[in-house]
């Protein structure tokens, strides 16, 4: 079946269709990732985005049971170049086509990405549409400027009720904005007692489940588009360790009194470099999102540019002293990438460490 990706420029690319026969509109993005479709397929802070893979071949080592980072897929499209109907890996137990058809998400393949991709660098990121109607283009064209894209992500991915995956380790609220699978695999894998709450979760709430620390997740979309989320960690702040990871990080920053921007296109991918400015260190990291902190609103909020990223100095990570927080931009659970920075995690555990002996100790005054 034929399938068409239209872009709101005008852009028309002609392919095979894959997944479902469906029409579905996003905002246009790619990812430079060479392996871990099936992450980037399942990660909640895709919603409402059309995915590009510039890598060429897609599908070739199928669909596994243990490589979602979500319980579904959230994106609203995916186009490669080549897709493989016929995988081939001993963990396989579907395909990619059998997968997208499942959720109603439609692919397309034989499409130009590299095409795609310089024009997503040159022009920025830009509404599209994947369709397998045979409709003129310039009735395509209309429906798709007329469309609003999404800003209710969050509440679309994030739970919907308080549950608990119990260890016995310290008690950390993980405040879900999207979290992936890979974050509570961390947190789980250092005996962390971790209860998960919705992203709008209240102060009180939080207080009444007497945490060690915080960890703000990952998550789709503009972080000003959930103010309730930025009140609560304003009001919270301080009060117990808290770690931010990518939309987490951007909150955190909005909280204190900082600011965010649209980037053009945003980095996604497992492969970008990153210095950390204390050690002089550059880690290779996973990263996802389409945000970022602005470096020139930072003096005056207490925050602390700890990393940036060596391919355009954007702000990679913060850190205030005084407050017991820091964050980090990129994915230091990964998956897909580099597992460089896993050790962030450690250091998460070893602030809420310090704050319990800190405790104890005026107590015992």
């Amino acid at each position: 079946m034929r399938a068409r990706l239209i872009l709101e420029d005008g852009t028309e690319c002609v392919g095979t269709a894959f997944g479902a026969a469906a029409e579905s509109v996003g905002e246009v993005v790619f990812n430079t990732g060479l392996t871990g479709y099936q992450e980037v397929l399942s990660d909640p802070s895709y919603c409402g985005q059309i995915v590009t893979m510039t890598y060429p071949l897609i599908g070739n080592y199928g669909i596994n049971r243990d490589d979602f980072e979500a319980v579904r897929p959230y994106i609203h499209g995916f186009v490669v170049r080549e897709h493989c109907d016929a995988p081939s890996n001993w963990r396989s137990a579907g395909t990619l086509d059998e997968l997208l058809k499942a959720y109603g998400i439609p692919g397309i393949a034989g499409v130009d990405t590299r095409m795609l991709t310089r024009k997503i660098r040159y022009h920025g990121t830009m509404k599209g549409m994947i369709t397998t109607s045979g409709a003129p283009l310039s009735d395509l064209l209309d429906s798709l400027r007329g469309a609003s894209l999404m800003t209710d992500q969050v509440s679309r991915v994030s739970t919907r009720s308080v549950y608990s995956c119990p260890g016995t380790g310290h008690r950390v609220v993980l405040v879900d904005f999207g979290a992936k699978h890979g974050i509570l695999r961390e947190l789980t894998k250092r005996n962390c007692d971790v209860v998960v709450v919705p992203y709008n979760v209240t102060a009180a709430e939080i207080r009444r489940l007497q945490p060690d620390g915080i960890l703000l997740s990952n998550g789709p979309g503009d972080p000003k588009d959930v103010p309730q989320a930025i009140a609560t960690i304003r009001e919270i702040l301080g009060e117990y360790p808290l770690f931010g990871i990518c939309l987490g990080h951007q909150l955190f920053a909005l909280a204190s009194g900082a600011d965010t921007v649209k980037m053009k296109f945003g980095h996604r991918g497992g492969n970008h470099p990153v210095k950390e400015l204390a050690t002089g260190r550059t880690y290779i990291t996973s990263q996802n999102h389409s945000y970022a902190v602005k470096a020139e609103s930072i003096p005056g909020t207490g925050l602390e540019i700890t990393h940036v990223a060596m391919n355009d100095g954007t702000v990679e990570g913060l850190c205030s002293t005084a407050k017991r927080a820091f964050s980090v931009q990129f994915h230091p659970e990964a998956a897909p990438g580099p597992y460089d920075t896993g050790s962030l995690f450690d250091r998460f555990l070893e602030m809420m460490d310090t704050a319990k002996e800190e405790r104890a100790h005026a107590k015992a005054r």
